[in-house]
């Protein structure tokens, strides 16, 4: 393969990351090990920084490492027809985890709104409070193994 090559700060200037995050990515097996040159240096195809820059976005979209390296080799497979794996079936999945967080946060949000209307400013005496808006009982209880109280 020929073409432009970048050194591994050149690399990582450019698509906005460490060089340790190479070294990082290398071992995980998201990046291919580059060539050496006489001298050394590590040196990378240009098209590394597309790369990385994919990688760095699916993290964004809350992809975890692992996920993003099985879309890496299912887009590699594309053509042996599974699309079991490919980005459309895991980007259905992690809409699905990101909409049921989202649904947390919303309670969690919407019980801090009511702790702070509730004027709650000492946790121990809210905790012995009945009127007290945050889920002591349904935090113990999840703790303990049961099932959590929906409101």
């Amino acid at each position: 393969m020929t073409g432009a090559r970048l050194r591994s700060g050149q690399l990582a200037d450019a698509a906005g990351v460490n060089q340790q995050t190479l070294r990082y990515y290398e071992r995980r097996g998201l990046l291919d090990a580059p060539q050496r040159s006489p001298g050394g240096h590590r040196l990378y195809p240009a098209e590394t920084v597309t790369l990385l820059r994919v990688i760095k976005t699916a993290q964004r979209l809350g992809f975890t490492l692992d996920e993003v390296g099985d879309l890496l080799d299912a887009g590699r497979h594309q053509h042996r027809g599974r699309s079991d794996t490919g980005l459309q079936a895991r980007a259905r999945e992690k809409l699905v985890e990101i909409e049921q967080r989202l649904a947390d946060l919303t309670v969690i949000r919407d019980t801090l709104r009511d702790a702070i209307s509730a004027g709650c400013d000492d946790l121990v005496a809210c905790a012995g409070n009945t009127c007290c808006p945050l889920p002591f009982a349904e935090l113990a209880e999840q703790r303990q193994g049961g099932e959590p109280h929906r409101r």
